[in-house]
């Protein structure tokens, strides 16, 4: 079951310690200590986030990745810039333009993790999140094979 779009601070938040790890935006040694948590940056558009590492999606991925959602949603509204943060036995991430893309308190949105990203969706964007996925590792095979 998908975690549940929750206050915190001052905004909404996501609990996403299992995709947050599958995407590398924490890391952690063998006996679970952190080593690493993302700062990440999160675009808002309709229906949808894209949460993008800062530091391991280069300006041009990530401008891509943000071209292809604003494209396909005909929408595109604030990022900003948070991190993943240590919250209870795992981590959250913090939303705040969330509210813009239209998610509410208790909101489960589809989590999608690709290399370096997070794609949370509601409702007719899933295949959307899906399609950024695939976006993101033929970035990662191109950067790969020196084109």
């Amino acid at each position: 079951m998908a975690n549940q779009i929750k206050e915190s601070g001052n905004g909404l938040a996501l609990q996403v310690t299992k995709p947050a790890r599958a995407a590398g935006l924490v890391e952690e040694t063998e006996n679970g200590d952190v080593e690493r948590r993302a700062d990440v940056r999160v675009f808002a558009f309709d229906d949808l986030l894209l949460i993008a590492d800062t530091d391991r999606v280069d300006a041009d991925e990530m401008a891509e990745l943000a071209t292809s959602a604003a494209r396909d949603t005909s929408s595109v509204h604030r990022a900003m810039d948070t991190s993943i943060q240590i919250a209870g036995n795992g981590y959250q991430v913090q939303l705040p333009p969330a509210a813009d893309a239209g998610f509410r308190v208790g909101d489960q949105p589809a989590c999608t993790a690709a290399p370096n990203m997070l794609v949370l969706a509601m409702r007719d964007t899933e295949r959307l999140a899906s399609d950024l996925e695939t976006i993101r590792h033929e970035q990662l095979v191109e950067a790969n094979s020196g084109d």
